[in-house]
């Protein structure tokens, strides 16, 4: 099979969809792999590397789209990409369908089948290629929201972690998951004020044994969340429905009562934000301004740390594109229950029953599955 990876075109992602190391075991396996040149930049891999590995460089990103039966990306193809696109190509990146009607449109359009990491599942209900982003944004929500929180930047103007005789920051995180996890880990880390919120009971006592007192730990309601960022200067948005629009669980007469100069981070924008007040931002643009409230809600965080999570990442999607390599999509989406649930569009229609319902669309699968 020929794998083409083109270079990513989203304003200020760096990020590649596979590295010199991946492209060497789809070449020593009998595949072609073509990577659009200057792809690899933005991590520090240059077109020689790629070659030194086995790959064709492309000159163009149209040469990628017109000779690749596999497209490998990183981020939800843009118009001009999904122009490109065709029936009988497969395309696997991450794509959240669910917020972006319009790409959901241009990818029926276009016939191509399209496998999303984000619903990628394994045999223990977790997220694989979900995982390792949201380990990374998790951990960064706490960067940018330091960051945001300086005077400077428009923030309230106080030490995540104060110091002696200052109280630190008060954190709030909304979800438990992976993403809140790892945001927690760092706020802890810290020693910020982190008060972690969840609809799980089960997650709540696991947090609480992982990080013991340093972590408070509250069950969520709209009560509690109207109780706790009412004084929080910080407030990270961690919740996932797999494939889902996200949950509003701060809502616009919430963020009125915080305090001017508090910071959101919403995690969560990807798939439409869980802060009612949010928009995607850029990392040319990040932040915005609500009733005094600065807004990061930047719907390709990973990217801007993209050497680390573009290692993280193909090291989780590696195995999954030998898969699909070696057995063709339909073989490898048989053998595989979980890289079946990845599968979102196929000639034209939207496959995936969540996603659909989010769009407003009946799910249709394909015959045979």
């Amino acid at each position: 099979m020929r794998v083409g990876v083109p270079r990513e075109i989203k304003i200020h992602e760096y990020r590649v969809g596979l590295v010199p190391a991946g492209v060497r075991e789809l070449v020593a396996a009998g595949h072609e792999v073509l990577v659009e040149s200057g792809a690899g930049n933005g991590i520090g891999v240059d077109d020689a590397q790629f070659r030194a590995a086995g790959a064709a460089i492309a000159a163009r990103a149209s040469e990628v789209f017109e000779r690749a039966d596999l497209v490998v990306k990183v981020k939800e193809p843009q118009p001009a990409e999904c122009e490109m696109l065709r029936q009988g190509q497969v395309l696997f990146t991450y794509l959240h369908l669910a917020a972006d009607p319009a790409q959901a449109r241009a990818l029926m359009k276009s016939g191509v089948t399209a496998i999303a990491y984000e619903t990628v599942t394994a045999p223990n209900g977790s997220l694989p290629l979900l995982t390792p982003m949201s380990e990374v944004a998790g951990r960064m929500s706490i960067q940018v929201g330091a960051a945001s929180l300086q005077k400077a930047n428009g923030g309230f103007g106080i030490l995540l972690g104060g110091v002696p005789g200052v109280p630190p920051a008060k954190v709030v995180i909304l979800g438990g998951g992976v993403a809140g996890t790892h945001a927690a880990d760092m706020a802890v880390g810290l020693r910020a004020d982190v008060t972690v919120v969840d609809r799980s009971v089960d997650r709540l006592r696991e947090l609480s044994a992982m990080f013991g007192p340093a972590l408070r730990t509250e069950y969520s309601t709209t009560a509690t969340i109207e109780r706790l960022v009412r004084d929080a200067d910080l407030v990270v948005g961690a919740v996932l429905v797999a494939g889902a629009t996200a949950p509003k669980l701060l809502t616009r007469a919430m963020l009125s009562t915080m305090k001017p100069g508090a910071v959101l981070v919403d995690i969560s924008i990807d798939q439409g934000g869980c802060f009612e007040t949010s928009r995607p931002t850029t990392h040319a643009e990040p932040t915005f301004v609500v009733d005094g409230v600065i807004h990061y809600c930047v719907a390709n965080m990973p990217g801007a740390v993209p050497r680390t999570s573009t290692l993280a990442l193909t090291n989780a999607t590696l195995p999954y594109v030998r898969a699909l390599a070696d057995l063709g999509w339909q073989a490898a989406l048989g053998r595989d229950p979980g890289l079946a649930a990845g599968l979102n569009v196929h000639a034209g229609e939207i496959t995936h029953e969540v996603v659909a319902k989010a769009l407003g669309l009946k799910a249709r699968h394909p015959a045979g599955r």
